[in-house]
């Protein structure tokens, strides 16, 4: 089993950036895939952004192309999510998953965070 554990949320400015930091424990071999997905209020979990851990390959949500990066440090096993030109239309909560298969719209890992609070002012 693979534990992770968000941080990195907070409050910010519309047009502001924030980092978040997905540090994974436990099974850590058995990582293939890592992404993020976000819930807002009253909202479904929607997918943000996911990384192939061994070739690095991303995948973005349409909504934060051009905006957010994913990246990762195998050797932390450490996933994260550069946010910039945050809206307040970002405003969610952001967790962490895992899984063995590509992570993206519709299909996400068994490996869930407890999530962190983003939260943009405008």
């Amino acid at each position: 089993q693979v534990q992770l554990v968000e941080s990195g949320g907070g409050l910010v400015q519309s047009g502001g950036s924030l980092r978040l930091s997905c540090t994974a424990s436990g099974r850590t071999f058995s990582i293939v895939n890592m992404g993020w997905f976000r819930q807002a209020p009253g909202k479904e979990r929607e997918f943000v952004a996911s990384i192939n851990w061994g070739g690095g390959s991303t995948s973005y949500a349409d909504s934060v192309k051009g905006r957010f990066t994913i990246s990762r440090d195998s050797a932390k096993t450490t996933v994260y999510l550069q946010m910039n030109s945050l809206k307040p239309e970002d405003t969610a909560v952001y967790y962490c998953n895992s899984g063995p298969n590509r992570i993206r719209t519709g299909f996400s890992g068994n490996n869930w965070g407890q999530g962190t609070q983003v939260t943009v002012s405008s």
